[in-house]
């Protein structure tokens, strides 16, 4: 099982999130791109500090909206969202070859990961963007998405992710952030879920009903309060339960 966290989000004096010590007990990295969040600094810090530790990175592509932090959709066409993912991608590739790694797979952020489990024109847009900048790289999302699907079909390597601290609804999609109780603070029982998911088996969705995520990666956002203490409880809980944590697409060098 992988163990992914979204990093590099803060922006100038602006901090977001402890990426350092997130780096130290996950094992892909999704660093922001600069379009949702992350400044040049920022992102080469984050890359740099995974370097160290051999985590894999991803780009997380996301909509131009420093604003709203890439939460709010917008309407892109195609082309223009193609070529913004293209900037997004190549940006963060001279970053982590300087800090000595590179990015080895590609996740959407946000509104825009949100948009394309159904939006099938700007799932298709996204796809495209990663097949003309390297079809060699991976892609992560949720499982079912017109994103993972389209992908699959144009030949990309498709990995399928579920998040530890996010709620589900009984069709499998992430509960909206405006709702309550769509964000998750207890570790022990994001720890507990999270083991769940590594065996196969059921969880419980924002309705008390069961439903079943296939997953090869778990996301825990590095965004949330006590983001390092819940990223901890659950790669100790998976230690405990003999759950090997790799990532699903290492670096090369």
């Amino acid at each position: 099982m992988d163990l992914n966290s979204d990093l590099a989000e803060g922006f100038g004096r602006w901090e977001l999130g402890d990426d350092a010590a997130l780096l130290r007990i996950v094992t892909s990295a999704n660093v922001a791109c600069g379009f949702h969040a992350g400044d040049a600094s920022v992102i080469r810090t984050a890359c740099e500090h995974a370097a160290e530790q051999g985590v894999a990175v991803g780009a997380q592509v996301g909509y131009r909206d420093l604003a709203g932090f890439g939460r709010r959709f917008i309407d892109v066409p195609p082309a223009e969202l193609t070529n913004d993912v293209i900037y997004q991608i190549g940006a963060l590739a001279a970053l982590t070859h300087v800090a000595g790694t590179e990015v080895t797979y590609v996740k959407p952020h946000g509104a825009l990961y949100n948009a394309i489990v159904h939006h099938r024109e700007q799932a298709a847009a996204v796809v495209a963007a990663v097949r003309a900048y390297d079809p060699d790289l991976a892609v992560l999302g949720l499982p079912g998405s017109a994103w993972l699907e389209l992908a699959e079909e144009a030949g990309l390597r498709v990995f399928r992710e579920a998040f530890a601290d996010r709620a589900y609804t009984p069709e499998g999609t992430l509960v909206s952030r405006r709702e309550k109780g769509a964000v998750l603070h207890d570790p022990d029982a994001i720890a507990e879920r999270c083991v769940r998911i590594a065996r196969g088996e059921p969880i419980e969705a924002v309705d008390g009903s069961w439903i079943s995520v296939r997953a090869q990666s778990i996301c825990v956002h590095g965004d949330s309060p006590g983001a390092v203490k819940i990223a901890e409880a659950v790669r100790e809980r998976l230690a405990d339960e003999d759950v090997r944590l790799e990532a699903f697409a290492p670096p090369r060098r």
